[in-house]
């Protein structure tokens, strides 16, 4: 005799199964995949990338960010990083701007907290100057303490700009890679 419990109870499990498998179904079927989960153009897989040529009054910052766009470069599988011999293209790109504002005050004389924006314009290009791909006004932002200290505020300053590199290092990427 069978026992109509049980089969009833493996119902809502092959129901999920089939709803998992149906909405995978429907997302491959579509295009869905991750942002920047894309492939890099002209199918790049050798990419050289130049230190970021700063405009900004922010003294320092480019090698902050070149490194950080390398190290995010390196992160992923089927690109890499190499000298301008080996590459069949190269990343450039210009700092236009390091904006800060005041964001908090204490009092009307008194900031005690600003946010710095970094506003960058990148560009692909293979090695004999085409164009492959390019994006203007890529930006992030990030917010630190003021401190009655100008060192201890430099230094908040120092962390912030690692921070907003870092993400503008993945928004580069994922701008470049995503095929939307």
């Amino acid at each position: 005799m069978i026992d109509m419990k049980a089969a009833y109870a493996t119902r809502p499990a092959y129901a999920l199964i089939a709803l998992g498998l149906l909405m995978l179904l429907a997302f491959n079927g579509c295009g869905y995949r991750f942002s920047g989960a894309g492939e890099m153009p002209g199918n790049i897989q050798r990419i050289a990338i130049d230190i970021f040529e700063n405009r900004s009054g922010e003294t320092g910052i480019e090698s902050i960010i070149t490194n950080d766009v390398i190290n995010e470069f390196n992160r992923n599988p089927g690109i890499s990083v190499t000298g301008r011999d080996e590459a069949e293209a190269v990343l450039s790109g210009v700092i236009r701007t390091a904006r800060i504002r005041s964001i908090s005050h204490r009092s009307a004389f008194t900031t005690t907290e600003r946010e710095i924006t970094i506003v960058v314009d990148v560009t692909l290009s293979t090695p004999g100057g085409k164009i492959l791909w390019s994006a203007k006004g890529i930006d992030a932002s990030s917010d630190y303490t003021v401190s009655d200290e100008k060192i201890r505020t430099e230094q908040n300053k120092k962390t912030a700009v690692a921070d907003l590199s870092g993400k503008l290092a993945q928004r580069i990427f994922i701008r470049m890679t995503d095929r939307f």
